[in-house]
């Protein structure tokens, strides 16, 4: 991978709770608009890691990280590093939609700006519309922006979660299995989404959906029990795994 493609840039990265080691020295890069994938079976630190990439984890109880983690080449848990803006470089969109409850559908797209300081009504304006139909959601809401985004389906909540993270212009997004709660029909929409947004965001998704890692996913990486087992263009990796213990897992003999 050319070092100037790389955006996330991951080395002898370990993270846990307490005594307990759930990801291990894992090394890895994730290049400039393309979408990775990470599958493994349940409890093999897939979200953790995920979780790691935007200092989310260390929100709970005993969580430690050792490691790098640089996002264009800045270590984002260097010594005098703000753990909320890096989040503000790299979104989250998690598994079960999550709008603001008390908000409404444009207060929810627009609430990173205005934690921003941004105030500018044109501008603001300007961004959750652009950042609606990037999440090709503008059609279906630009007559109800008023209304709660609670009141929308879960697919367009979804959709409404992902605007949201886009509305700060962030070069990554990740995603903890987005469209696991969603129904086939929301899920075909919200991969369609995906597709399109990996020409001008990088984004890092877990999915138990090994069809859909294969539909969609640039390169895929393979943990199991915390460890990065094998990572690869997508074709190759579901094709012509490297190791006995991927070929496994992705034919069904253990997972």
């Amino acid at each position: 991978m050319n070092m100037a493609d790389v955006v996330l840039e991951i080395t002898q990265f370990s993270a846990g709770f307490g005594k307990a080691e759930i990801v291990k020295k894992i090394d890895l890069q994730v290049a400039k608009n393309q979408m990775l994938a990470l599958i493994g079976p349940s409890g093999c630190g897939k979200s953790t890691f995920l979780r790691c990439l935007n200092r989310l984890h260390e929100e709970t109880e005993e969580a430690w990280v050792r490691g790098q983690v640089k996002l264009l080449g800045r270590d984002i848990y260097g010594e005098h590093t703000d753990p909320v803006e890096v989040r503000s470089h790299i979104g989250m969109v998690f598994q079960k939609p999550n709008p603001f409850p008390a908000m409404s559908i444009f207060d929810n797209v627009a609430a990173g700006l205005v934690i921003r300081g941004i105030k500018k009504r044109s501008y603001v304006a300007d961004v959750v519309e652009y950042s609606l139909k990037q999440a090709a959601l503008w059609e279906e809401v630009k007559d109800k922006l008023k209304s709660p985004g609670t009141s929308l389906s879960g697919g367009q909540q979804q959709r409404l979660c992902i605007a949201r993270a886009l509305a700060i212009s962030p070069p990554v997004i990740l995603m903890d299995e987005p469209t696991s709660a969603l129904d086939p029909i929301s899920t075909s929409k919200v991969e369609e989404l995906l597709m399109q947004l990996k020409k001008q965001v990088t984004i890092v998704i877990v999915t138990h959906n090994m069809q859909q890692a294969a539909r969609i996913s640039d390169r895929t990486a393979f943990l199991l029990l915390g460890d990065l087992i094998e990572e690869g263009p997508t074709a190759e990796f579901f094709t012509r795994p490297k190791e006995k213990r991927t070929e496994n897992y992705i034919t069904g003999r253990f997972g």
